[in-house]
């Protein structure tokens, strides 16, 4: 049986859109499938917010700057482009919490919101006494009934107050950018509500769940030799025979008898049979405005962040924490900075001789001006929480800052259930057209590589099974 020539669209070029084109093309090499794949992109470069610098030695992330890869999903990704053996890990480190003007090493088994061991708060300086009973009654506490909620709300109830704004607030404020008090737990730590739930007890349920909690929160910090945008590049290069569209912005998607119309804004409309559209929730909402729902949905919350960058020459910083690998900051400090990270402890190859490489993350839910601000005057604020926390002195060789602004997504309470019924409402009139990417089931890297991958094999099984039967 000859099988109807088939034609998708990938919309959006960052590391979704990226895996989806590889991965659909590659079954389709393997499997002889008449299959045709464009990928547009509205901006003039490949990889979204994976940005590496590379410059007189020093390798610089713009955007992220390392992931875990709990799922292997990235790994995967690099094994079947054959740059696996480019993958390198972290160094061992030690991370602390800025409160106040001190910095306090996080308690050893504490992972993101809740310790492995009760001795994890015992022994713990970043904690007073009478926090240390509060979350001691975790024990005694019964479980909720809820289905979702804030964050902030659940650990304030499990541990109390002094956990949450010295521990579980720095560590998710300054690696999600956002508000606890609004992010959703069901949809950002299933595990833990999955754990109170069948346990009662968070500390109990964690202790008896060791194994399995600890192989999902505890992992390397991963990436590659020369940096992330390595990952970028070779996705390209696989790419470069096809049809790639840079510069092209998808204005709408109608449907044309049983083909899909995407409108272009500056070239003429192309159709095809599928859609895989990996942009931004509010991006996609102009998109698929045909789409009902799509039009009664609030739009997503994003966080504006910037990060930046500073090389020193060695010898610049009075601090005794010289295992120290990263910090991150509580809001009862007096800090503009959310997280700093000694690039040149975490990994190996990312300075010259004789230098340390600083980068910090400014601004998140609540506090995005300071984003707007000169980079001169960023500059000027971060050297000073450099100064007042780690006892840096002089000036950096070079700073380097890069503005991101609405990057991350703020998965807020009833995160799922909201992008379900989406879903739902675009399969009924637009069955052939797939949502995932970073506003949907995850933002990190592996996440967006396992969604990318997926909808590729979904979609490709789908259109071709379909004839066959």
């Amino acid at each position: 049986m000859t099988l109807r020539r088939k034609k998708v669209a990938i919309i959006g070029g960052g590391i979704t859109g990226l895996t989806a084109a590889f991965y659909m093309q590659k079954m389709a090499d393997e499997h002889n499938l008449p299959l045709d794949i464009i990928l547009i992109e509205s901006s003039l470069r490949l990889g979204g917010k994976i940005q590496t610098l590379r410059r007189d030695g020093f390798i610089i992330e713009r955007g992220p700057e390392s992931f875990i890869d709990h799922s292997n999903s990235v790994r995967n990704l690099a094994r079947d482009l054959n740059i696996e053996d480019q993958m390198v890990c972290n160094n061992e480190g030690k991370t602390f919490v800025a409160v106040g003007n001190e910095l306090y090493p996080i308690p050893t088994n504490f992972m993101f919101g809740g310790p492995l061991e009760v001795s994890t708060f015992i022994t713990s300086g970043i904690i007073s006494l009478a926090g240390k009973l509060r979350a001691a009654g975790d024990i005694l506490l019964p479980k909720s009934t809820e289905d979702d909620e804030p964050i902030g709300d659940f650990f304030r109830r499990r541990f109390g107050k002094e956990v949450v704004e010295n521990l579980v607030e720095p560590l998710l404020a300054g690696t999600f950018a956002g508000d606890i008090d609004h992010l959703s737990l069901q949809s950002m730590f299933p595990q833990f509500s999955q754990l109170e739930k069948k346990h009662r007890s968070l500390i109990l349920g964690m202790r008896k769940a060791k194994p399995t909690i600890s192989n999902q929160m505890v992992g390397s910090y991963q990436s590659f030799h020369n940096g992330l945008e390595t990952l970028i590049e070779t996705l390209e290069k696989k790419l470069e025979s096809k049809n790639v569209l840079k510069g092209v912005k998808v204005e709408k998607i109608e449907k044309e008898e049983e083909k899909l119309k995407i409108i272009l804004n500056n070239m003429s409309p192309i159709k095809c049979d599928s859609v895989i559209l990996t942009t931004p929730f509010n991006v996609a909402k102009d998109i698929l405005s045909e789409v009902h729902l799509m039009n009664e949905m609030p739009n997503m919350n994003y966080a504006t962040i910037a990060t930046v960058t500073m090389a020193f020459k060695k010898d610049q910083q009075k601090t005794d924490k010289h295992n120290a690998m990263t910090f991150f900051v509580s809001r009862n400090s007096d800090y503009a900075i959310t997280t700093c990270t000694w690039c040149n402890h975490k990994w190996n190859n990312v300075v010259p001789e004789g230098y340390d490489l600083f980068r910090v993350y400014i601004g998140r839910v609540g506090d995005e001006a300071i984003v707007e601000l000169s980079d001169t005057a960023i500059e000027n604020t971060v050297l000073n929480d450099l100064r007042k926390s780690i006892g840096i002195e002089g000036s950096p060789e070079f700073t380097v800052v890069s503005r991101w602004k609405e990057a991350m997504p703020q998965y807020t309470v009833g995160h799922d259930e909201r992008m379900q019924q989406v879903k739902n409402s675009l399969y009924e009139q637009f069955p052939n057209i797939h949502l995932v990417g970073s506003s949907y089931e995850g933002i990190s890297i592996p996440d967006c590589v396992f969604q990318g991958k997926n909808v590729a094999l979904e979609m490709l099984e789908n259109m071709f099974e379909k004839q066959v039967q």
